[in-house]
């Protein structure tokens, strides 16, 4: 499992976005970027650094995973038929951490991220503590019996904040059925995401 060594806000105040719809978001109280620097004059960007920060920007929202994990995912991407960014965005949903979060199993990425690290997470009623893995259409993520009482878990099912998406197919309080591969329309950014940018940039 990749660790995030960094404040986990402190992305948002860099983009200038609340990346994940957060109410206790950094950026609502400090819109300027982090460090000494964050309030001095911000330069206009050149194409690159347009690509690079949608880059950054989508890395971020699903944890900060590894470059090396994000490339690797890209080029997966690359292969499939059809539209390399919408495939993107694809597999990215398609990691269990992902759908752990989405089925509101957790507040955010990275608590979801350590459930799944820490063995409470089911697919297909066996124990995965694999956060990068790779869920199926039809496959069954659940609850383990210790994760039903945990009151992480119970704070991210009253999160009025987020709203489970059509393609996580919800089965009681504690069991949750991928049902599709999003397409990048129905997935639920509170920001707007741009996996063409980042093809872009992966592209030159």
């Amino acid at each position: 499992m990749s660790k995030r060594k960094s404040s986990k806000y402190k992305i948002d105040r860099r983009m200038g976005e609340n990346i994940w719809g957060r109410p206790k978001s950094a950026v609502n109280r400090r819109s300027y970027g982090p460090g000494q620097h964050g309030q001095r004059r911000k330069s206009k960007l050149s194409d690159y650094g347009i690509q690079l920060r949608a880059k950054q920007k989508l890395k971020g929202y699903y944890g900060e995973v590894t470059e090396k994990q994000f490339k690797r995912t890209y080029q997966e991407a690359t292969k499939i038929k059809g539209d390399t960014g919408h495939n993107l965005i694809g597999l990215l949903e398609r990691r269990l951490d992902m759908i752990v979060y989405r089925a509101k199993f957790a507040p955010t990425i990275f608590s979801a991220r350590q459930i799944v690290s820490h063995g409470h997470i089911r697919v297909n009623g066996v124990k995965c503590n694999v956060a990068s893995r790779r869920i199926s259409v039809g496959d069954i993520i659940s609850l383990g019996d210790k994760a039903k009482e945990m009151a992480l878990v119970i704070e991210a099912q009253a999160l009025a904040e987020r709203d489970i998406p059509d393609y996580v197919a919800v089965d009681g309080t504690d069991k949750v059925t991928f049902a599709r591969v999003p397409t990048l329309d129905e997935v639920p950014y509170p920001v707007k995401m741009e996996p063409n940018l980042v093809v872009e940039f992966y592209s030159r």
